[in-house]
């Protein structure tokens, strides 16, 4: 079972890959829909509990369990919910 930090850091550090082509969905309160969506270029760490994003005026850290969905070049590669016993979550 790959988990949305595992692939990430795979993403980053694999040179196969170009992080800036990643997009990552989250919650996000208040934001339309409560989501937001950021490009793997504003990602400044992967840290072992969140990811730090540059939000313009500070950076933000986004607790992995936000994250809902990783796309690639518009492809999902993960989703929440995708695992076996996850049915019904979004």
């Amino acid at each position: 079972m790959r988990t949305s930090r595992r692939l990430l850091l795979r993403f980053y550090h694999d040179p196969g890959y170009d992080f800036s082509r990643v997009e990552v969905e989250y919650v996000d309160r208040g934001a339309p829909g409560d989501r937001s969506r950021v490009q793997g270029d504003r990602v400044v760490a992967l840290d072992a509990q969140y990811l730090e994003v540059d939000a313009g005026t500070h950076v933000a850290c986004i607790p992995y369990h936000r994250v809902r969905r990783i796309r690639y070049e518009g492809e999902t590669m993960w989703q929440h919910g995708d695992r076996p016993g996850d049915a019904g979550k979004a």
